[in-house]
């Protein structure tokens, strides 16, 4: 064991250093957590709304919040809510991106935010059109046709067609818009940031105020930098027949990557990543952020959209698993690492603490496990991280690493066999284990299968926990 941990040492913790302080990299972690507020605003409506308009549902035959007074009227403030955040997550998300990109850049933040705000707009729809197939007799098409140019209407024998220009498309602005931010912002922002490196700015008298300087040093630097996201927006319409970048990002990288997403595999791959990270005292699931965010985050943050406005016709949970049928809802998302495999901090800690209480003989042991008790019902568990310790304990790697593998297979394979509901609704992460799971979900059975990965990670640990009794009566 000692062997291995010197191989790690050697060749895994420089690179897992190097990856922790990655600018761009931590630039995009600060980014997702930068946009928190609106988020995390968006999320209590959403959740407000599921327990008092769609939980109901599931014990009440014939229960419409939408009919009932004051309920009705909370519904609808939520709704107001949800519009300003997570329908615009993109929005937000973007300039948070280009803010923190520009400050990892050390140019000026806010400047580099606007710029990846513009840069993203760029190659929104701004545009609708819809035809309906029907046939139309030809007195009302050259009806229609006579006003098209003030209607917005055309129509032919074989359908109508409607179209309008100033519309911006929601699904472009919300969460769907995360993968294309990510290049086109970055794109956008790096750029400006380099000129503005480089000195290619207007420059002002002294005599100007500082504010006014430094408005005017990123009029080059970014007119630059947002025509050339330009000139690309206008080639790929031209390649592609019409078609918009967003769409193309959307079609050929966010969607493989999110369906790659929903196979176990790849949640042990990046399980077992914030393990190691953990292990090396490298905060895992900060520097995985990244790729949690920009790939669970956003499937996430589409199921809290599905569920919140419905998907063809359905709604709540009937609509989440319509939506997973066609690529658009996700049965694992960010919230599910947190419900199954987090219970306590990164690892399952809470059942370690458990297993110290019931177990171990440890004077040590036992005073961090009761410093550590409090702060793991949040799930902070950085006492016992470093004060057990876990980083760098060759005992505690074990079931370190394998605990969070077991519990996440069995909440993988309980979601995805329908014995509990997918996560369908963001919560902070320092709620409770056990109530987390309930608002996550809005299922009463995933407490009970977050229980059961509870139990199963604790006589994981328990073992181990013996054996640092015998190390300590061995010295």
């Amino acid at each position: 064991m000692d062997g291995l941990t010197a191989w790690m040492e050697k060749h895994i913790l420089p690179v897992a250093a190097k990856i922790g302080a990655q600018k761009h990299l931590v630039a995009l972690r600060d980014a997702f957590i930068g946009t928190m507020p609106a988020t995390m605003a968006g999320a209590v409506a959403v959740m407000i709304n599921a327990i008092i308009r769609d939980l109901p549902t599931q014990f009440i035959d014939g229960y419409n919040g939408n009919e009932i007074p004051v309920i009705r009227e909370i519904i609808g403030v939520n709704g107001y809510v949800w519009n300003g955040t997570l329908a615009v997550a993109g929005l937000i998300f973007a300039f948070s991106w280009g803010y923190n990109l520009a400050r990892a850049y050390k140019v000026n933040d806010l400047a580099g935010g606007i710029v990846a705000l513009a840069a993203f707009l760029q190659g929104v729809a701004f545009s609708y059109t819809n035809t309906l197939a029907t046939e139309v007799p030809q007195s009302v098409v050259d009806t229609i046709n006579a006003g098209s140019a003030d209607t917005g209407w055309s129509a032919t024998v074989d359908g109508l067609t409607v179209g309008g220009w100033g519309w911006l498309k929601l699904g472009h602005l919300d969460a769907n818009a995360y993968f294309t931010i990510m290049i086109i912002g970055a794109l956008a922002t790096i750029i400006y940031a380099k000129l503005m490196l480089a000195n290619i700015t207007i420059k002002m008298p002294d005599s100007v105020p500082p504010a006014v300087s430094k408005a005017f040093a990123a009029i080059l630097p970014a007119a630059i930098a947002l025509y050339v996201v330009a000139i690309i927006n206008f080639i790929v319409g031209k390649v592609s027949d019409g078609q918009l970048l967003i769409d193309l990002i959307q079609k050929f990288i966010a969607e493989p990557f999110l369906n790659l997403s929903q196979g176990f595999g790849a949640l042990v791959i990046v399980q077992l990543f914030i393990q190691i990270f953990w292990f090396f005292g490298i905060h895992g699931t900060n520097v995985m952020a990244p790729v949690l965010e920009g790939i669970w985050g956003v499937a996430q943050l589409s199921n809290v959209n599905i569920y919140q406005n419905g998907y063809d016709g359905l709604k709540g949970l009937d609509a989440i698993y319509a939506a997973i049928e066609d690529g658009k809802a996700y049965y694992w998302v960010r919230g599910s690492f947190d419900v199954y495999t987090m219970f306590g901090g990164s690892g399952g800690t809470m059942v370690l603490l458990l297993a110290i209480f019931f177990f171990s003989k440890r004077a040590d042991y036992l005073t961090v496990a009761k410093l550590s008790i409090g702060p793991g019902i949040f799930n902070i568990n950085e006492p016992v991280m470093f004060g057990l310790p876990i980083v760098l304990n060759a005992i505690m790697v074990i079931p370190f690493i394998v605990a969070p593998l077991v519990t996440t297979a069995i909440g993988y394979f309980a979601t995805t066999a329908h014995l509990v509901a997918p996560v369908t609704q963001q919560v902070v992460w320092v709620v409770p284990p056990i109530l987390m799971s309930f608002l996550a979900t809005m299922d009463w059975r995933a407490p009970i299968v977050t229980i059961v990965c509870m139990v199963v990670a604790f006589f994981i640990w328990v073992p181990f926990v013996i054996s640092a009794n015998k190390i300590q009566e061995g010295e």
